[in-house]
């Protein structure tokens, strides 16, 4: 374990960040700028002083925080990083400061601005970084409240319309995503993912959900396949993306599709399948022919475009459906993968 709390100062160094742009009321619009910039750097620098002092041999998660935090939900503050959250905290570091830089001109309510970015760079950092359902689920859900604004305050013509359907799309993925996991809580007493893929992975999962009928794990796989296919988006569940893409600023743009975008697919590797391996196994020849509608739709849809945003957007549908494509295939052969061999194919999809 790590001395210093280096997963820790990557998730929250944004929201300092935020916080201090947030109270700092005289701030002018070229130090709120440099002031984004530096927070928006520092994750990238923390993120890189992890390389040398991580074991791609290891598939355990590494640098790990684990201390317990509610107990009568026996809910941790559980952080760690592995080679699939390793290259997505990468990303994110290179993503957010080029988007911030290509914000470089907005000259309306900078300082805000500033502050909601980088609020949304932390929630994103702390979703490839958290562990346990419980605090992972907050910055799931607090990713959505900045872009909404982001969207809705600096967009086009249309930004408020994109925003509350990129919201009214999210937040009902959420509901179904909460409910999924509230119901593998009370059959398992742990939020911890960890723990979860272990039941998973040795068949234990399904006998402890038990539920009214055999159909009730089923319905509890759905729920969670269903709250992240609206965030990857998997087709036909895409119709938000596309305005959002199209009436965000620039650089809100490159980090819906640089970074937020991976959320989604991060979700399918980290929950969906360590967790219901058997379940996602069954389930693939159906979406085989989701994803394949994604990939066929989005490259027709791209060609059609006009517009280079819209442009960017389709043909984000159409390489997020290219990873699902590959996840299922994986999954379709055998029920028993290891994650890190699903980030594999998935990368290479």
């Amino acid at each position: 374990m790590s001395r210093l709390p280096l997963l820790s100062l990557l998730v929250f160094a944004p929201w300092g960040g935020a916080f201090l742009l947030a109270i700092w009321r005289r701030a002018t619009p070229a130090a709120s700028r440099l002031l984004a910039l530096g927070f928006s750097l520092s994750t990238l620098a923390l993120s890189l002083a992890l390389l040398p002092s991580f074991d791609p041999a290891r598939t355990a998660p590494q640098f790990a925080e684990k201390h317990l935090w509610i107990a009568p939900l026996n809910v941790h503050y559980h952080l760690g990083l592995d080679g699939l959250s390793l290259v997505l905290v990468l990303l994110t570091g290179f993503v957010a400061p080029a988007a911030l830089l290509a914000s470089w001109r907005l000259d309306r309510s900078v300082r805000l601005f500033g502050a909601l970015f980088l609020l949304l760079q932390g929630s994103a950092l702390g979703v490839f970084l958290a562990l346990d359902f419980f605090h992972w689920f907050i910055f799931w859900e607090l990713s959505l409240v900045p872009a909404f604004f982001l969207i809705k305050l600096w967009g086009g013509p249309g930004g408020a319309r994109a925003a509350y359907q990129f919201f009214i799309y999210t937040i009902g993925g959420s509901a179904f995503l909460l409910a999924g996991f509230a119901a593998l809580f009370a059959a398992t007493g742990t939020f911890d993912f960890l723990q979860l893929a272990r039941l998973g992975a040795d068949g234990d999962l399904a006998p402890r959900l038990g539920g009214p009928g055999a159909w009730w794990p089923t319905a509890v796989f759905l729920g969670v396949l269903l709250g992240l296919a609206v965030k990857v988006p998997l087709w036909p569940f895409h119709t938000w993306l596309p305005p959002a893409y199209a009436e965000a600023p620039t650089g809100v743009s490159m980090f819906l599709t640089g970074v937020l975008s991976k959320m989604g697919v991060y979700g399918f590797l980290r929950l969906l399948w360590p967790i219901f391996p058997a379940q996602l196994h069954a389930a693939a020849p159906a979406l085989l022919l989701l994803a394949l509608g994604g990939v066929v739709f989005g490259a027709w849809a791209a060609l059609r475009q006009t517009d280079l945003k819209r442009l960017v957007a389709y043909s984000s549908i159409n390489h997020l459906s290219y990873c699902l494509l590959a996840l299922f295939a994986v999954s379709a052969a055998t029920d028993r993968s290891a994650p890190a061999a699903a980030a594999a194919v998935a990368a290479l999809g």
